[in-house]
């Protein structure tokens, strides 16, 4: 990896507890998706939230919109480890169905969960089972009033919205709590939570709301929460895409990796090709990316197919090849190695070359639960709460 290392100064936020996965404060940065499948599916939707949990996914929203789903949301708790936050929305008795079920985190907006002895049973009934709470403002769903007094959509509009909920728990002397104020809008969006940021110190749940399809769901992602996230502002985040949920997960983790917060997996590092290249870069990237999917610990690999650029870039890579005539040179840990790779077989070489360094490097993640275990010995510590996959994911941030 590059000596450079930038400096981004996180805001200070306080800290909740999604199940056993801490938001805000020093906590790292969670990667969240959300179930697309019918909630009363309960075998289809467990199927998914599995699903999602072997990509990285660290909490997993699932839709509560009516009694039967809440009956199908206890035998899907019942089903899967990773915490689940059901999203509730105006009969305030589905979020007390599910918090007797053992849900992880509570997704409502108390103006729409009707009169204030509903949002105070709400409230008690959280504070009670130690539930967290997700205020969720949207753009498209903004109250009629502060539509009439903006006239659209605004940060102003969006940051009031917020802090009305925001007020209505301080009045409930509740602060287990998270804020999101999502817009479709990159610039929108970007400047509410800047706005929300300043104003409170909970945790900031970040997010372009319906933000499109695959492609340009990720890239109008990447801009928005990239600009918050390089600025500090963040605790976690969900990618809003009209395709597979699993991509979320990866286009979520992308973006922590690339601004070097969070890294899960390989980064893999490879030229756009051009007449040069000695061997077919293009597909050994698409194939190593398939093959190494279950890979989590962090490495930059390096695919260049000419020695142009490859010979830098491979000097500050943990792996890296660059293209030759009918060899390739290969580079471990930023040095030339004697081994050259066949370019006819490059991939299989390369995927066993990282996965033995993989293999070399698990005791780190050892190491890692000792001294997060000597921090802090009692049992109700976050590191021992964590199950063994979780910390290996974590372990690496």
């Amino acid at each position: 990896m590059s000596a450079f290392q930038p400096t981004i100064k996180r805001r200070e936020s306080t800290k909740i507890y999604v199940g056993n996965v801490p938001i805000g404060g020093d906590a790292p940065i969670a990667v969240q998706s959300m179930t697309n499948t019918r909630t009363t599916d309960v075998e289809a939707t467990v199927a998914q939230i599995k699903s999602l949990e072997r990509v990285g996914a660290d909490i997993v929203r699932v839709s509560v919109p009516t009694m039967d789903a809440a009956e199908a949301f206890k035998q899907i708790k019942q089903q899967v480890n990773v915490p689940l936050v059901a999203d509730i929305h105006f009969d305030y008795r589905i979020a007390l169905k599910v918090a007797e079920y053992g849900v992880d985190c509570l997704r409502i907006n108390p103006g729409n969960i009707g009169r204030e002895d509903r949002v105070r049973a709400v409230v008690d009934c959280a504070r009670d089972k130690n539930i967290p709470i997700r205020i969720g403002v949207n753009a498209g769903s903004l109250e009629k009033d502060l539509q009439e007094k903006y006239g659209e959509p605004t940060p102003e509009a969006l940051l009031e919205s917020a802090l009305r909920h925001v007020e209505i728990l301080d009045r409930l002397n509740f602060d287990q709590f998270k804020v999101s104020v999502k817009a479709s809008d990159v610039f929108l969006a970007v400047e509410s939570y800047r706005l929300l940021a300043k104003a409170i110190k909970q945790p900031l749940h970040l997010g372009i709301t319906e933000a499109g399809g695959a492609r340009a769901g990720a890239v109008k992602s990447a801009v928005g929460l990239g600009m918050l996230l390089a600025e500090g502002i963040g605790d976690t985040l969900r990618i809003s895409l009209a395709a597979d949920p699993i991509e979320e997960i990866k286009v979520g983790f992308d973006i922590l990796k690339s601004l070097r917060i969070r890294s899960r997996g390989i980064n893999f590092i490879a030229c756009p090709t051009c007449s040069r290249q000695e061997f077919d870069v293009i597909g050994t990237v698409n194939a190593l990316e398939q093959r190494l999917e279950d890979i989590i610990t962090p490495m930059d690999v390096s695919i260049i197919g000419c020695v142009v650029n490859g010979p830098g870039e491979a000097l500050i890579s943990d792996l890296g090849v660059t293209g030759g005539n009918k060899k390739s040179g290969y580079y471990l840990d930023g040095e030339r190695q004697k081994e050259r790779f066949d370019n006819e077989d490059i991939v299989n070489q390369l995927e066993a070359k990282i996965r033995a360094k993989v293999a070399r490097q698990d005791p780190k993640k050892q190491n890692y639960l000792r001294k997060a275990r000597g921090k802090n010995n009692s049992s109700n510590s976050w590191y021992e709460r964590l199950r063994p996959n979780r910390i290996s994911i974590m372990a690496m941030d």
